[in-house]
């Protein structure tokens, strides 16, 4: 989900591991040269879907944090490839921190149903989230704090 902290933490944790990180969002904005809000917005949520697919399963875990967009968990298919390749980390954060971290979404490139609130969309993430999570890590704090959990159960 957005405000997770997962590009914080992910860039935390490559240097921890002198890693490379790759941040999926900025990989997709790099590749198309554009805001994830405007591929969004020119595309469409089906043909975005079809953009992050691809992206993740392009990505070679070689040494590599990957930090993914909140809406990799619609691809069962590179959600599936990340498990099989990967340790998956759903960093749960409550909705109220969430808006907090992020009080505007309308520029996020933020996947939902157009009639679905915010809080709609993050509740209905959170199953999926946990199903492909091998570890559930609460980030309501610092990101400092967050890391510390993290690397004591890796």
């Amino acid at each position: 989900m957005a405000g997770a902290g997962k590009s914080s933490l992910g860039e935390k944790l490559a240097k921890h591991f002198g890693f490379n990180l790759i941040d999926s969002d900025k990989l997709i904005e790099t590749i198309k040269r554009k805001s994830l809000q405007e591929i969004l917005d020119e595309v469409g949520m089906e043909k975005f879907k079809e953009i992050e697919e691809a992206t993740l399963l392009s990505v070679e875990f070689n040494k590599t944090i990957l930090a993914t967009g909140g809406s990799a968990i619609f691809s069962k298919d590179a959600m599936n490839y990340i498990k099989n390749n990967s340790l998956v980390i759903y960093i749960e954060v409550s909705f109220e921190k969430i808006l907090d971290r992020v009080p505007d979404f309308s520029n996020r490139g933020f996947i939902k149903e157009p009639s679905q609130t915010i809080q709609q969309a993050f509740h209905e993430r959170e199953n999926t989230y946990r199903n492909f999570a091998d570890h559930v890590i609460l980030n309501n704090d610092d990101v400092e704090s967050c890391l510390k959990k993290i690397l004591s159960i890796i």
